[in-house]
């Protein structure tokens, strides 16, 4: 079957968890990903625990597919192998700070000379222009300075961190995949390549569309009051007498008047809308009601009406939803267990053909060819 990202050659130097990722997604696609790696080092993520079938499961998750060459960039021989492979490639991906590729003489503009087609991704954390570009930084970091992290509390006070990357992945890895597409689509008008600048704070703040567009518009809101982040009594989560919760994110009103319904307070219909400094009130009285059976009878009570009510799963719950089951979001592969690809093509699916490779697995057969 023809896959749609067949003869495309990626070259991947990047570890740990964006840069992989991004680049999983060509890799799952068709596209041949060729991991450069350091020699006896490799990706970091390669030796994180646990580990499955001698390899980290974080590595054999982000990296199937994907094929390992190892290079000494700093080695004028390597860095001559390296230029070999950047004639013959369409798209790299680094995550390096800014102006390291430069100082190794590899960088964009001396790559472009070499292959004026060539599609440069370059993901960082801050981009590769402002005065925080040479700073160190991690998720968290992203999202502090995009304002993103403030507003992670439901009640007004400490912020919680989020369970997942949302400025690694979101706003980095997914924003990379997105912006070479688009390079690629647009090299199919101009028959030239370009560079793709990726800030994973640039990304994190991308996503405040529920936050910054009202803010332009004149009005601030204060930690606790995001209407979608525990402001409004219809969109939280409240705890059931069995110490579980219940997510209930029912904003419009024909949810609304479902959801009071189901808690038996019809008095609370009309509220919906109600000021914010009465929405305090109508959550403590919901999580009065809600506190009085367990998440099964709740559970029981919501399935039967459409109140956009659901459990707070844990993870060995989730594995075991019909839907994620249904949606073959897990695929068995050479006694691995992946995260399959969710975007879902009809007629070019993904697939997952090849585990994670071993440090310098295909050396033999890249730099030969």
């Amino acid at each position: 079957m023809t896959m749609p990202l067949e003869n495309i050659r990626v070259l991947d130097l990047t570890r740990l968890l964006p840069g992989p990722y991004c680049s999983q997604f060509f890799a799952d696609f068709g596209a041949e990903v060729i991991k450069i790696e350091e020699p006896h080092i490799g990706d970091y993520a390669r030796w994180t625990t646990p580990q499955v079938n001698g390899f980290s499961a974080l590595f054999a998750s982000l990296n199937r597919n994907k094929k390992s060459v190892t290079l000494n960039l700093k080695s004028e021989a390597d860095r001559e192998k390296f230029l070999m492979l950047v004639k013959s490639s369409d798209v790299l991906i680094e995550s390096f700070r800014p102006g390291v590729m430069d100082r190794l003489g590899i960088g964009y503009d001396a790559l472009k000379k070499i292959n004026p087609k060539l599609i440069y991704c370059a993901i960082t954390g801050y981009g590769q222009t402002g005065p925080f570009k040479d700073k160190p930084g991690h998720d968290i970091n992203y999202l502090s300075y995009s304002g993103l992290l403030h507003h992670s509390t439901n009640d007004g006070g400490k912020p919680t961190v989020p369970a997942v990357q949302i400025a690694d992945i979101g706003g980095g890895a997914l924003m990379g995949v997105a912006g070479i597409l688009m390079a690629l689509i647009a090299r199919n008008k101009t028959g030239k390549g370009q560079f793709v600048d990726i800030s994973m704070l640039d990304g994190a703040v991308s996503w405040m569309q529920t936050i910054l567009p009202d803010y332009f518009a004149g009005r601030q809101y204060k930690k606790s009051e995001l209407p979608l982040a525990g402001g409004r009594a219809c969109y939280g989560v409240y705890e059931t007498s069995d110490g579980r919760y219940l997510a209930v994110g029912a904003l419009e009103p024909k949810f609304w008047k479902a959801f009071c319904e189901g808690i038996n307070r019809p008095d609370l219909i009309p509220l919906l809308n109600a000021p914010q400094e009465k929405q305090k009130e109508i959550r403590n009285i919901i999580q009065t009601e809600i506190h009085k059976k367990p998440l099964a009878e709740w559970q029981a009570i919501f399935e039967k009406t459409e109140a956009c009510v659901s459990p707070v799963l844990t993870v060995e719950e989730m594995l075991e939803l019909e839907q994620i089951k249904d949606r073959e979001m897990f695929v068995e592969f050479e006694g691995h267990t992946y995260l399959a690809n969710p975007i879902k093509l009809s007629d070019t699916p993904a697939k997952i053909y090849a585990k994670a490779p071993s440090l310098g697995e295909h050396n033999e057969e890249i730099l030969r060819s």
